[in-house]
């Protein structure tokens, strides 16, 4: 019967991809991403400005088009325990795409500036193996294949002996924009820019489903849509110091209709709904020769964002919502333009871990959070038209989430998550960002 229990409580872990920062990207681009992501008063690049403040565009004053590709290296592990049983699982996903596209029109002596951006502003995944060096079925039936002197992890025994099986999950926001700013004095700007969503989600097994006697079904790839906004206003005092403030609307997004299939063969539907959360970024800039400093605070409103703000179960035994935290972020960046046509750039991102301890079993793939990243960039300027971007970023989660297994089995008035006994989940990674970028000025001053 407990093990049952297990069983049932195992199949609600979530099982979405996530990105550095929650499942935010901390910048967007080779050159933002070497500043640590830190842009909302220091508009380096377009990409940077467009992603942080849309008001900070104005001290662009030509046709600017810009694209990056990045290449996402990422090393999760999910570790669990169970009675007598421990061991960990290595994620086997191949590397992540990351592109960014952004056109800017400036002019001069215009006032007016405008900008339309394609940014893949979160997009990874996770692949944890099944593990069948698990003892029994729960039938009691054994496994010839059974070897003791083996770590054995729980989590991922196959669904017929307890576990999860195969963990995987595939998940992607693409995010289209089109900004205006507008230079209220040679001082001031203020921008806005609609914003356009398009999200892909895959979940083997699928949590967010009921679960039938076959366990908890495999999900087909499903969409979904949406829809955002933000604001921003941007100072430059003309001696050096520089100031921003941004707000991104919680973005609104359809919901996911997802096809399931369980391992009986037998088929089903179920919505989830999981919107982008609202961003307040606040920033202070300062150039002096041959150095450019910039320092970014975000607050991550997770807690009022549907899809985060829930937690725990349903009465239909599936995942209400993540439970998540509000986050803060702090990005850093240092541009040094002392050698000729070759700036260099070093960046720091500190983030805060949205997920509580005690709620780590509903988000063990979730594993993509990092706390600390440090950037390396440089930009090779070919021509006054032409610029090449580098980018090396390095992160850590700063060490494990961990927390027990849950189980509804054990749920009680002291207990509503219902903790298993004698048992722990935890997970912590490491990821590697390589990313180019190349800039073309389309008018010279």
């Amino acid at each position: 019967m407990k093990r049952g229990l297990l069983q049932f409580g195992l199949m609600l872990v979530t099982t979405l991809a996530m990105a550095q920062a929650g499942h935010i990207m901390q910048g967007v681009g080779a050159v933002n991403m070497s500043m640590g992501g830190a842009s909302t008063a220091q508009p380096i690049d377009i990409s940077g400005a467009i992603q942080w403040n849309p008001a900070s565009i104005s001290v662009f004053d030509e046709n600017i088009l810009k694209f990056d590709i990045g290449v996402f290296f990422a090393t999760p592990e999910l570790s669990s325990s169970f009675g007598p049983f421990s061991g960990t699982t290595v994620d086997d996903r191949a590397s992540s795409p990351m592109p960014a596209v952004a056109f800017l029109w400036g002019k001069e002596d215009s006032r007016h500036t405008f900008a339309a951006s394609a940014f893949g502003i979160s997009g990874f995944g996770v692949t944890f193996p099944e593990d069948g060096n698990y003892p029994q079925d729960l039938q009691g039936n054994p496994n010839p294949e059974y070897d003791p002197n083996m770590p054995s992890n729980p989590i991922n025994f196959p669904q017929h002996a307890g576990g999860f099986g195969r963990i995987e999950s595939s998940y992607l926001l693409l995010q289209v924009g089109f900004t205006y700013a507008y230079e209220l004095s040679d001082k001031f700007s203020i921008g806005v820019q609609p914003t356009f969503n398009y999200s892909t989600l895959e979940l083997i097994p699928n949590p967010t489903a009921n679960p039938t006697q076959a366990g908890y079904p495999s999900a087909e790839k499903a969409t979904a849509v949406g829809f955002g906004a933000q604001f921003g206003v941007f100072f430059d005092s003309g001696k050096g110091i520089k100031a921003g403030v941004s707000y991104k609307t919680e973005q609104s997004l359809g919901d996911f209709e997802f096809d399931n299939v369980y391992l009986d063969n037998t088929t089903g539907t179920n919505n989830f709904k999981m919107n982008y959360p609202s961003i307040l970024s606040v920033g202070l800039g300062y150039s002096k020769g041959k150095f450019d400093v910039a320092l970014d605070y975000r607050f991550v409103d997770y807690e009022n964002t549907d899809g985060f703000a829930a937690s725990g179960w349903t009465q239909t035994a599936s995942v209400a919502g993540f439970g998540w935290e509000s986050m803060s972020i702090i990005s850093a960046g240092i541009q040094f333009k002392g050698i000729n046509r070759l700036p260099l750039r070093i960046g720091y991102t500190y983030s805060t871990n949205p997920i509580p301890n005690e709620l780590a079993f509903f988000n063990v793939s979730a594993t993509a959070v990092i706390e600390n990243a440090f950037q390396f960039g440089l930009s090779y300027e070919i021509s006054d038209q032409v610029t090449i971007d580098g980018l090396y970023h390095y992160g850590t989660s700063g060490g494990a989430t961990e927390g027990q297994l849950l189980n509804p089995g054990y749920i009680s008035p002291d207990d509503p998550l219902g903790k298993v006994p004698d048992s722990s989940v935890s997970y912590e990674m490491t990821t590697s960002l390589i990313s180019v970028g190349v800039s073309w000025r389309l008018t010279k001053k």
